[in-house]
């Protein structure tokens, strides 16, 4: 346990911070997720539609803090490169 009133005030920001990053990323795998479903279900209509809902929520992660920039940028790649070859088919 913290001994000094600065130590407790960083306990209490670090358990927010923490929060608002679990929501953030649990709202970003849901985006992918639903994503990969469709890509999964062949179904590339549906897929091509969740494609800029997704990639928006990545950015929106990027901005937040709490993916990191390549990493969003490697997920928006391999998401496009799947919805373009099932729309392809």
């Amino acid at each position: 346990m913290p001994n000094h009133k600065s130590a407790e005030k960083r306990v209490r920001q670090s358990e927010r911070r923490r929060l608002i990053n679990r929501n953030n990323r649990t709202k970003l795998r849901t985006s992918i997720k639903k994503l990969r479903v469709a890509l999964d279900g062949g179904d590339a209509q549906a897929a091509g539609g969740l494609l800029p809902i997704t990639v928006s929520e990545i950015d929106k992660a990027v901005k937040k803090g709490a993916l990191h920039r390549n990493a969003a940028a490697r997920h928006k790649s391999r998401l496009t490169v799947r919805v373009t070859q099932a729309s392809a088919k």
